[in-house]
């Protein structure tokens, strides 16, 4: 059987697989490296535009964020935007919006502002917003009806900014990404193979056996698998793990029929809800239009849009359901607020009625938005894995990691996965050279993306 060998594999051809690709061909002395992706091409799942709200998660305008998370985030979008600039793909796949936080009756408005006081300290540029700036910046915040005669009755403030980079076409970067590796040292090797599913990943002696579905087998030296709810899939298979598990929450969009909003609108979160609040974005991909969601419903796949029964049983078999998995489920239900929001979440993926129930959340955004004014964005939205830590009996909110320190790292990345990508992979890439003896350019990696001193 033929055989290929790499210094290091990576498994998944998103964004978070990209980003290490790229790390280790322009910043290591790992001279053979090798990128694994199931489907025909790049970013086929998660990564795609149309899949994620297409924003740089910094940390200031959300709300569930602590400071001291805002502090690390705002270090990893700043990546995002640097590597964006360093190969001059600003305003190709990288835009600026206003983007703001917005508060809505009394106990959001005093929320947004003691949290404006508290985060004007990371976010210098944020600047809080009342009704009247409200108006000229966002008017459709502001009027309650569409003939904009009357204002709406709650009281409303927004912390936001109207000059940064906000927004970017995280599908198109996965791309430049393999493309930026692949011109950064020609005397490296930096494959790519398509149509590669990976079924069995094995340790042989001090190096991996990687066999996929197609009959192909690779060796590596280091593997990593950066493959989303796949991740923990091919975890389990290799006994790794076993204390976690997946529950795959799919997010569904509503796009709107014209430009409703200037730019990004962020709203508070609930606290008690692990999942996203609803937000409204500028869709770069669809002439601007303002989509709307996510939404969040519990799905038994591991991949969005690639038929029902392709990943069901894998799904259930990530799931790795027993007791401990059936109390997180309970707890989770058991509050009402959270049996409530499952519950209406499922309405919204059922036609006939799902406009209607999901306008009026939308409302608290824009008030005078009706039905007419939205469409199911069929094909929009993907799946993201909420791990369960069954010791812990909870969901682990961001990102998973599993190391077990043998040459192997499988990588979990809800939201906000593609922000924190270039992030993710400095903290791999110095774990793999560490491994196996190879030399990380850490200060040339620091100057080129953060601004560490």
């Amino acid at each position: 059987m033929n055989e290929k060998h790499y210094e290091v594999l990576v498994v998944g051809g998103g964004i978070s697989g990209a980003a290490l690709f790229f790390e280790l061909a322009k910043y290591s002395d790992v001279n053979n490296i090798c990128l694994l992706e199931k489907y025909e091409d790049l970013a086929t799942l998660n990564s795609k535009g149309t899949s994620n709200s297409q924003t740089i998660h910094v940390g200031d305008i959300e709300t569930n964020y602590t400071f001291d998370k805002a502090k690390i985030t705002k270090r990893t979008a700043k990546m995002i935007e640097k590597f964006c600039l360093m190969y001059n793909l600003q305003d190709k796949i990288m835009f600026k919006h206003q983007k703001m936080a917005l508060g809505v009756g009394e106990k959001e408005v005093e929320f947004i502002t003691k949290r404006y006081e508290e985060f004007k300290e990371i976010f210098p540029y944020l600047e809080l917003w009342d009704k009247e700036t409200l108006r000229e910046k966002e008017p459709l915040l502001v009027y309650a009806d569409k003939e904009r005669t009357k204002d709406r009755p709650e009281p409303i403030i927004a912390m936001g900014t109207d000059n940064e980079y906000t927004t970017v076409e995280y599908g198109e970067m996965t791309k430049e990404l393999v493309k930026a590796a692949k011109e950064a040292d020609p005397s490296k090797t930096t494959d790519v193979y398509f149509n590669t599913e990976v079924d069995e990943i094995e340790k042989i002696g001090d190096k991996f056996k990687v066999t996929t579905k197609n009959g192909t087998v690779y060796t590596a030296d280091y593997v990593v698998v950066n493959a989303g709810a796949h991740s923990l899939y091919l975890a389990h298979k290799m006994g790794y793990g076993k204390h976690m598990g997946s529950l795959s929450m799919a997010g569904s969009f509503y796009i709107t029929n014209d430009k409703y909003l200037n730019g990004k609108v962020y709203m508070v979160q609930n606290d008690k809800l692990p999942f996203a609040a609803l937000h409204g974005d500028p869709d770069i991909l669809c002439d601007g239009k303002t989509r709307f969601g996510p939404t969040a419903l519990a799905l038994l796949v591991l991949e969005r849009y690639k038929g029902i029964f392709k990943s069901l049983g894998q799904c259930i078999k990530t799931m790795n359901i027993d007791g401990a998995t059936f109390k997180i489920f309970w707890d989770l239900l058991k509050d009402s607020d959270i049996r409530n929001y499952v519950f209406k979440n499922f309405l919204f993926e059922i036609p006939g009625i799902n406009k209607s129930l999901f306008v009026k959340d939308a409302r608290k955004i824009v008030p005078s938005l009706s039905t007419a004014d939205i469409e199911y964005a069929k094909g929009f939205g993907g799946v993201r894995p909420q791990v369960l830590d069954k010791k812990e009996q909870k969901l682990m909110l961001g990102e998973a990691s599993i190391n077990p320190g043998n040459g192997i790292i499988f990588n979990m990345t809800p939201s906000p996965g593609a922000t924190s990508c270039l992030g993710n992979a400095e903290r791999d890439i110095q774990v793999i050279c560490n491994y196996l003896g190879k030399n990380f350019d850490h200060d040339q990696f620091l100057a080129d993306f953060t601004d560490d001193k």
